[in-house]
């Protein structure tokens, strides 16, 4: 199963897709949140190309794992971006990937200024891998729903 990854941040989202068996990440581009927010050409493209089953969103939640504000804002966008594209969503805890993200950059070499944009392709990344990891993707549960953290 191909699951695209969103991390929705205010003002830029990161994405990026499993392979078809849904075992292995790969950063696919960043895009403006205003552009995914809108079913924009380009965000359409990336789901006409990848053609996913399941939308994984980073859910972002304190250190103490509650959901604030910002969690809030990034379910009722999923939700808005669920139903333009008609695929099934899942939310997945997102913390300190962005932290790691940028500790990958830096450590091959990346300025903060070279960073930017693409911390949050990579941090989209290593939610989807992360979430490909911890979970089987083809599991259901007795309704046939699927099944997923933070649902």
């Amino acid at each position: 199963m191909r699951i695209l990854a969103l991390d929705i941040g205010e003002k830029r989202t990161g994405i990026a897709v499993s392979d078809a068996d849904g075992k292995v990440a790969m950063p696919v581009k960043v895009l403006s949140t205003a552009e995914v927010m809108g079913a924009s050409a380009s965000f359409k493209r990336v789901i006409e190309d990848y053609q996913p089953e399941l939308l994984l969103f980073g859910l972002p939640v304190t250190l103490a794992g509650q959901e604030g504000p910002q969690a809030k804002r990034v379910r009722e966008q999923a939700e808005s971006i669920s139903a333009q594209t008609g695929l099934p969503s899942v939310y997945f805890d997102e913390r300190l990937s962005s932290t790691q993200a940028k500790r990958i950059l830096r450590e091959n070499g990346h300025s903060e200024r070279s960073m930017r944009g693409k911390t949050d392709m990579i941090a989209a990344s290593l939610l989807l891998q992360a979430y490909l990891e911890a979970h089987d993707v083809d599991s259901t549960d007795a309704n046939g729903h699927r099944m997923g953290p933070m649902e």
